[in-house]
């Protein structure tokens, strides 16, 4: 239950009351139990597991359905067996024989189920502890609940929930049961099958309102639009375009709707986010945060991997050694050994550390790619980065000349 709040928190679903938790009502719905057992809507049942087993072993030779036959079900002139001595009843519900449960629902259009094929559920075991499908009744008159949105691998319980509500005086909800997401194989998801908790995408780098876009996206679209804001979704919500068939999970596209919102962002609203994938690190930022988000933003698509860059500016780098091979080479070296000659002795801004690699170039008769990349591999570790004058000016001098030198 932590894990679902802690979910719901970080993607910012607030709730309006509670939590509620079933245990906690315990008593409301032996009220409500007692109040149908009294309409005789609810009747005790002594079969024992081992009889229902037995029950249904012979049904499935007899290749009919397996389910509960009515043993103990009143009816008008019907001699109940003797009750067992020591035996705790479960209760189940009468449901109604004949006719059938009819609804509308919002993504699978009408749907008609039989009375006939539902047999009489337990609505309580033999300790008096409700089952689901009555407590979800329950739950939703008391809470006015309109909408009952929710995986189609609840369509079963549908009829037997209609069927309470309609044994209380109540008139059920609307229904709306989404297909199954599928993860990236074309399985079901779930725990063995890709699925992980809600909060390891945020400890892996994705922001929350991309998670919503990419999540509403998967069963709901509005036209053509893949990219959308918080507040444009709520806008533009409604249960007519819910998807109808199941959708598949693909991490790809994730990261790819993950990159957009992060682009998005402002440098300021980013730099704690990344501050707090640091923080996982041991790593303290300071205020040139914000200015490393806005270089490298672009090049990322989870914080993680904005974290990656940004770590390079406070920490230790390790340029990997065939890189170093094919970039700092001894040509190179008398370059590298002029520009921090001259960035030693240059005002630390961009404009003027742009004029003394130029002045480099122009001496040493090369190309800015020549002397640039094994800036970057010194400098940040790796041959590829935006601009070297940004780069080197947020660095700092102190920490530019003394990975410069380590050549």
């Amino acid at each position: 239950m932590d894990v679902i709040i802690d979910g719901m928190s970080w993607l910012g679903l607030d709730y309006d009351e509670g939590p509620f938790y079933q245990m906690q009502r315990m008593d409301r719905y032996k009220v409500v139990l007692a109040e149908l057992q009294a309409a005789g809507h609810v009747y005790p049942c002594y079969m024992s597991m081992a009889e229902l087993d037995a029950l249904r072993e012979r049904q499935t030779v007899a290749k009919e359905k397996p389910r509960y036959d009515g043993t103990w079900r009143p009816a008008p002139g019907k001699t109940l067996p003797a009750f067992p001595q020591g035996v705790k009843p479960v209760l189940r519900f009468n449901n109604p024989q004949g006719g059938s449960v009819v609804w509308e629902d919002k993504v699978k259009g009408r749907i008609e189920i039989s009375n006939d094929e539902l047999d009489d559920l337990v609505i309580a075991r033999p300790d008096g502890t409700p089952t689901y499908n009555f407590c979800v009744v329950v739950d939703d008159i008391d809470m006015a609940i309109t909408h009952v949105i929710r995986g189609d691998d609840h369509v079963n319980n549908t009829p037997r929930q209609i069927n309470i509500f309609r044994a209380l005086g109540k008139e059920p909800p609307v229904y709306a049961h989404l297909p199954t997401v599928l993860n990236e194989q074309g399985e079901k998801m779930s725990k063995r099958n890709g699925a992980k908790p809600v909060t390891q995408y945020r400890d892996e780098g994705y922001l929350p309102d991309a998670m919503v876009n990419y999540l509403a996206r998967l069963g709901w679209s509005h036209g053509d639009d893949e990219i959308f804001s918080r507040e444009q979704f709520l806008q533009w919500f409604n249960l007519d375009h819910l998807g109808r068939s199941a959708a598949q999970f693909d991490e790809a596209k994730l990261r790819w709707v993950n990159a957009q919102h992060l682009k998005a962002m402002t440098d300021e609203a980013l730099a704690p986010v990344v501050r707090e994938q640091l923080q996982r690190r041991g790593i303290v930022a300071d205020e040139r945060l914000a200015r490393i988000c806005a270089l490298f933003k672009d090049r990322s698509d989870t914080t993680v991997v904005l974290a990656d860059w940004a770590a390079r500016f406070y920490a230790d780098v390790a340029p990997k050694a065939e890189e170093v091979a094919q970039h700092v080479t001894e040509a190179i070296k008398p370059a590298l050994q002029q520009l921090c000659d001259k960035l030693a002795a240059c005002t630390w801004d961009k404009p003027s550390i742009a004029s003394a690699i130029k002045e480099v170039l122009t001496a040493c008769a090369i190309k800015m790619p020549q002397l640039a990349m094994p800036v970057r591999v010194l400098v940040l570790g790796t041959a590829q980065t935006p601009s070297v004058d940004a780069v080197l000016e947020l660095l700092g001098r102190e920490k530019v000349l003394a990975r410069l030198r380590a050549a």
